[in-house]
């Protein structure tokens, strides 16, 4: 029986990442897969659905500024579009291929093994492994799980993936659909519904039992997003409940009840169930090894299971499911079993982007976050109507929002960014969250001009007494408050 240092199983973000640090560690391991390196991450999650949202956004922008442009009625190709998210597909993954094929040449220690298979964790040390041909086993001293996780499914609901999909099937698309109905008002759903919006060929319904979408999210957040939705056509149904999806024919039937106790029947070309992600778990681990699990997923402490050589990373826990926690989880994992991890593993800082239309990037707490926390805060914010860039770019629609402690060391608490390049304005004040840093040392950076990131300048610039733009001037654009008690109050009176 072959042995190794450590057996990671699953080559998804998480996996892939715990396995190269092995490596870093001059660590003999074993990296298996049953499907498709890079794992959901790759072929039915971020890069792919995120590939079809930029390539949907500047759909939208010839769209927009199609008379400008002299683009005035241009209709977009579904099967080149596809093509093209496919070759971003294949792009990484061959990447990761030739990086996974060669680690052994480059390094010349022959640590790392690439296996194909089903695997099961047979005992605590012994894997088991189920490929095309025959059945093997291999040893490990210490076994990580990174099998990720599958769309959750509704057994009322007939999922055939050829009328009504979970995002690992809408791949299988042939076509824009003229209507689809998206089942799930969170950031899956949502984002889907911007891609489909965006294209301009398909009439969006958007089901959400609540009287808003995103109902973790702040409502100045939310307010900007279903506006442009709507602006796009897209049919929320707020306040609804799903009481019967059925296929007729090439047709799926849906039938809704209200709040006040109506119902209504629609018929839409096609679905989108976006309720959630399960963890992969099953049959994962022999029974008698009484691995730990809850509803949510692999019980662990920070990585570690209830068995003491094997650990759990990525959306198999029941911690955040995103790539980069996944991959930060894989290394800690690693530099805890090998090594001493430079430093503690938290969740505080992480930095989130919501691909929506206008894209929203966040970093730590938001308002109702805070509140829950029973927090007194100040929060500031800045309309992109008052940077110079968002006004270069034609596109001043979102705004900038930082929350501080309601004390003179004004420590940062989180940031939400809603608005082109979102995404980019938010890696200084994680670092300062993460220093545990307050807003003197936010204001006093130099950004570049005209840059979105000016504006956060200008909202440490407010908090401290002294922005360019004042706030009593541009009340419509700048805010500058504190929240005590439940209460709001102006910060800045001139």
């Amino acid at each position: 029986m072959k042995k190794y240092d450590v057996i990671v199983i699953g080559a998804g973000p998480a996996g892939y990442a715990a396995a190269m640090r092995a490596v870093d560690f001059k660590k003999k391991v074993a990296l298996i897969e049953k499907k498709q390196l890079g794992g959901a991450g790759i072929h039915h999650g971020a890069l792919w659905s995120k590939t079809w949202w930029e390539l949907s956004r500047e759909a939208y922008m010839l769209r927009k500024h199609g008379d400008a442009l002299n683009t005035g009625g241009i209709s977009f190709n579904y099967h080149k579009i596809q093509s093209e998210v496919r070759k971003a597909v294949l792009e990484r993954m061959e990447q990761l291929e030739h990086h996974m094929h060669n680690i052994n040449v480059s390094i010349e220690d022959g640590l790392f093994d690439y296996i194909q298979g089903n695997a099961r964790v047979a005992s605590k040390h012994v894997v088991e492994i189920k490929g095309l041909n025959e059945t093997t086993q291999i040893e490990g001293e210490y076994i990580i799980l990174a099998t990720g996780s599958t769309p959750r499914k509704l057994a009322e609901i007939p999922i055939d993936e050829e009328h009504i999909f979970t995002s690992d099937g809408l791949d299988k698309l042939e076509a824009f659909p003229k209507s689809m109905v998206i089942v799930g008002a969170g950031v899956i759903g949502c984002e889907f519904a911007t891609i489909f919006s965006n294209f301009g060929h398909t009439k969006v319904h958007l089901i959400d039992k609540g009287d808003r979408i995103l109902p973790f999210e702040d409502e100045d957040v939310v307010k900007v997003i279903e506006r442009n939705l709507e602006a796009k056509n897209v049919l929320i149904h707020r306040n609804s409940r799903l009481i019967d999806m059925k296929i007729e024919g090439e047709m799926v039937v849906y039938t809704l009840e209200y709040t006040d106790g109506s119902k209504e029947v629609f018929r839409v070309e096609k679905a989108l169930v976006s309720v959630g992600r399960v963890p992969n778990y099953q049959n994962l681990c022999d029974d008698s090894l009484e691995l730990k699990v809850d509803g949510r997923g692999i019980i662990d402490d920070l990585t570690q299971t209830s068995i003491e050589n094997i650990y759990a990373v990525g959306d198999i826990t029941a911690d955040i499911s995103l790539v980069n926690v996944g991959e930060l989880e894989g290394r800690f994992a690693i530099e805890r079993i090998f090594g001493q991890p430079e430093r503690p593993l938290i969740y505080e800082n992480i930095s989130t982007i919501m691909f929506l239309s206008p894209e929203v990037a966040g970093v730590g707490m938001n308002e109702i976050q805070a509140r829950a926390k029973d927090l007194e805060y100040k929060v500031v914010s800045i309309d992109y109507s008052c940077i110079p860039r968002a006004i270069a770019m034609r596109n001043t629609q979102g705004f900038i929002k930082i929350l501080v402690t309601n004390d003179d060391e004004q420590k940062i608490l989180g940031m939400r960014v809603v608005g082109e390049h979102a995404s980019s304005a938010i890696q200084a004040v994680a670092l300062l969250i993460s220093m545990d840093k307050g807003i003197r040392e936010l204001a006093e950076l130099i950004h570049p001009h005209p840059s979105i990131i000016e504006g956060i300048q200008e909202c440490g610039r407010m908090l401290l007494g002294k922005s360019m733009l004042k706030p009593a001037v541009l009340r419509n654009a700048m805010v500058c408050k504190t929240y005590s008690k439940g209460k709001y109050a102006d910060l800045i009176e001139v």
